[in-house]
C-alpha cells in the first residue's frame, strides 16, 4: 500500500470531508495569529461555541427558580443523567439501562472499587498498563491500604514489551497466565492516556474471564478516541 503525504491531498481530502462543517463549530486555538493543529485527542477537547450559550440558560434558571430549577427548568437538573443516557449508551455499544452519568470519575472508580476488589488470602493483586491515569493510580492505591496491604507488593504494573513504548496484548495474557492464582482484579485503560495505545479489551476480558480473573475499564479516553 503506497501513502502520499503531499499537503495537497490532504487539503483535497478534507475538502471531500463530509463533515468538515463540524470545524466551524469550535474555538480553535491560536498560536502567532495562525489557528494551531489541534491533537490533544487524549485531554481537553475544543470549546464548542454553543458551551457558553448552554451555561448561560442554566445559570438564567437557577436566578429565576433557586432550587425548583431541579424539577421546573427546561432542563431539570434532578434528572440530568436521564438527558444524555441513550447518547452514552450509543457511544459506549451498551444498552440506555446499562449506563449513567454521574460523579467524577474518581469517586465512580473508588465506588467501583470497592464493589468489585474483593482480595482473598491468596489472590490480592491488582494488575494495571503502564503509566496508568494519575487519578487513577491514586485511587487504586488507597483502596489497597484501606484493605490492610501494601500497594509495593499487590499492584502489578505491565512494562512495556523489551525495546517498545507499547504493551502487546499477547504479553498482557502472558501476564494474566503467569499469576492468574493471585490476581483479584486487572484495570486498565481502554486507551493509554500518555501514550495513546489503544487496548484489545474484548481479547484480554475474554482470557481473563476464563481464569475467573475480573476485569474494570477505565474508558474515559477511550470514549473520546474510539
Amino acid at each position: 500500500m503506497s501513502f502520499n503525504s503531499k499537503k495537497e491531498l490532504a487539503e483535497n481530502f478534507d475538502q471531500q470531508d463530509s463533515l468538515k462543517s463540524f470545524r466551524e463549530q469550535f474555538f480553535i486555538p491560536k498560536s502567532n495569529n495562525k489557528e494551531v493543529v489541534y491533537l490533544c485527542g487524549n485531554s481537553l477537547g475544543l470549546l464548542p461555541k454553543k458551551t457558553e450559550q448552554y451555561i448561560k440558560n442554566e445559570l438564567d434558571a437557577w436566578a429565576k427558580m433557586g432550587v425548583e430549577g431541579h424539577f421546573n427548568s427546561e432542563n431539570p437538573w434532578l434528572h440530568y443523567h436521564k438527558f444524555v443516557q441513550e447518547q452514552l449508551a450509543e457511544v459506549v455499544g451498551a444498552k440506555p439501562y446499562e449506563v449513567i452519568a454521574a460523579n467524577s470519575l474518581t469517586v465512580n472508580l473508588h465506588l467501583m472499587f470497592a464493589s468489585f476488589y474483593q482480595p482473598t488470602e491468596k489472590k490480592t493483586k491488582i494488575m494495571v498498563e503502564h503509566n496508568p491515569f494519575s487519578s487513577d493510580w491514586y485511587a487504586i492505591q488507597s483502596q489497597i491500604q484501606q484493605r490492610g496491604l501494601s500497594p509495593d507488593e499487590t499492584l502489578v504494573e505491565l512494562q512495556p514489551d523489551e525495546g517498545n513504548s507499547y504493551i502487546s496484548t499477547q504479553h498482557i495474557l502472558n501476564e494474566i497466565d503467569r499469576l492468574q492464582d493471585e490476581l483479584a482484579l486487572i484495570f486498565l485503560g481502554g486507551v493509554n492516556y500518555l501514550t495513546g495505545q489503544a487496548f484489545d479489551m474484548k481479547t484480554i476480558i475474554e482470557h481473563a474471564h476464563k481464569k475467573n480473573i475480573l476485569v474494570g475499564l477505565d474508558l474515559a479516553h477511550a470514549v473520546g478516541n474510539l
